[in-house]
């Protein structure tokens, strides 16, 4: 099919239009996802709650031009390559890493028919191309010709499988009581879900998935090493870790990672947990186009709320040391996802 018609506007859209439509969408998605993270809550949440007055002064209102000062800074700085470090792999880290977070936007849902690619495997290709930010840390910490970067990029390797496994078992009791691996799919068993005979028009899987939805913050925020996970950045110790040698638009590119990687492990908890661009209604007052309108912003809604949840925690809590950081994903995490999977196959089964 050469042409397909355009679900909300009702007009013909070529293929290769509705491509470029998707590709410019994730491009500015990702920048405007960081930036917008990074305004409200790093310059602006974490001001007030540690009652540091210099992010409210820039620009006038409510400092608003800090984002843009901090933007045209990094831009403008010498980009520095170390003389012994391996300059072809050094170069690349960063793009790396900022890759795998924008394989991870493809199959965010943001309406019914509002989504880049409605893979039919969409929870496991998001959980496959998020983990592959690692190879950029290890090719950061490697390549830098620093023991700081080294050692951080290794602690980093270490922190991240170990809570990958935790994030992916948190994962597999929604896809076990949705039945598909879908994130449209487990968007639509969360609109036709009841429970005890009660139907609400839908009911997120929060309700009986709750303790792998904390298990997946915890594993999220680990994976995104922000305190109290910030081991392999760890200042007092390392500098900055695996990003130490690095300087203007490459250091600039891990912090959108960051913060990109944030926003998208954000959206993906608020589809699998809290039933993403949908809210509980009567099925009778669902209709496609104008779920399409306001899906994005119910979305964006319940991925601040995620968000806040996340940096609240960072703002919050000190570092751990990195035998409590490895105990508390093998001794606790993991244990309690597998017994909570056994409980909601059980169910699923008897139910």
């Amino acid at each position: 099919m050469s042409t397909i018609l355009h679900p909300i506007m009702g007009f013909v859209l070529a293929y290769w239009q509705q491509q470029v439509i998707k590709l410019a969408a994730i491009l500015v998605a990702i920048p405007v996802g960081g930036l917008l993270l990074g305004y409200v809550f790093l310059m602006k949440m974490m001001a007030h709650m540690q009652s540091r007055l210099g992010p409210m002064e820039p620009g006038g209102f409510h400092g608003w031009f800090q984002n843009i000062g901090d933007a045209v800074k990094f831009i403008q700085k010498e980009d520095i390559i170390p003389a012994q470090a391996d300059k072809w792999v050094f170069s690349l880290a960063p793009y790396v890493v900022v890759m795998s977070t924008f394989l991870l936007y493809l199959v965010i849902p943001v309406g019914p028919d509002l989504v880049v690619s409605n893979l039919s495997v969409g929870v496991f290709y998001a959980l496959a191309v998020g983990s592959i930010g690692v190879l950029g840390v290890l090719m950061a910490g490697w390549s830098s010709a620093n023991k700081y970067s080294l050692m951080g990029s290794l602690r980093a390797a270490g922190q991240l499988i170990a809570y990958e496994l935790p994030l992916v078992l948190a994962v597999i009791g929604v896809v076990i009581q949705s039945g598909t691996m879908s994130m449209q799919g487990i968007v639509t068993a969360q609109q036709k879900f009841h429970i005890f005979g009660l139907n609400l028009g839908g009911m997120p899987f929060i309700v009986t998935q709750f303790p792998l939805f904390i298990i997946f913050m915890i594993a999220a925020q680990a994976e995104l090493t922000q305190p109290p996970f910030d081991m392999p950045v760890a200042e007092s110790e390392l500098v900055t870790g695996y990003m130490t040698e690095y300087s203007g638009f490459r250091f600039l590119s891990f912090f959108l990672g960051e913060m990109g990687s944030a926003f998208a492990l954000s959206a993906i908890a608020a589809t699998l947990f809290l039933g993403g661009w949908y809210l509980p209604m009567p099925q009778s007052w669902i209709n496609n186009n104008f779920a399409d309108y306001i899906g994005p912003v119910i979305l964006l809604t319940k991925v601040m709320f995620m968000a806040f949840l996340i940096f609240w925690i960072r703002f919050t809590y000190p570092r751990f040391r990195e035998d409590q950081l490895q105990a508390i994903a093998w001794k606790y995490l993991i244990p309690i996802s597998l017994l909570w999977i056994m409980v909601t196959a059980i169910l699923k089964v008897a139910f």
